[in-house]
């Protein structure tokens, strides 16, 4: 198995083309086409982390994302959030959202607790 770093951008569309090809066969776990697979996609995970990451977006312009592709509505949230004064001030920013709030929304709505656990600006006082 012959298988190099990738250190630049042609080194990455290398290991591209092969691991295409290899998914292409679908190799089997184990099998010498199968280990060259695991380690390729390692490398370019590696490498799309470094060079391309994506970083954790703003928990209340997620929410309102979530709301709009999913259709729903404040009204929806104040199971999680609680009224709808307090829905408003936490999409207002005017309150930041608390642990629980975090944990049922994340129960609720099949959202990742870390994205909206993160720090973000609110309004002034």
């Amino acid at each position: 198995m012959n298988v190099n770093p990738i250190r630049t951008q042609a080194d990455y569309r290398a290991a591209l083309a092969v691991v295409s090809k290899l998914v292409d066969k679908d190799p089997a776990p184990g099998t010498p086409d199968g280990d060259r697979l695991d380690v390729l996609a390692t490398l370019v995970e590696a490498y799309e982390a470094k060079h391309y990451s994506i970083p954790t977006p703003d928990p209340i312009e997620f929410l309102q994302h979530v709301m709009a592709s999913r259709g729903l509505t404040r009204k929806d949230l104040e199971p999680c959030i609680g009224s709808r004064a307090r829905v408003s001030e936490i999409l207002n920013r005017a309150r930041p959202l608390t642990l629980t709030m975090i944990r049922r929304l994340s129960d609720a709505l099949n959202l990742p607790a870390d994205v909206l656990v993160k720090a973000y600006p609110a309004k002034a006082a």
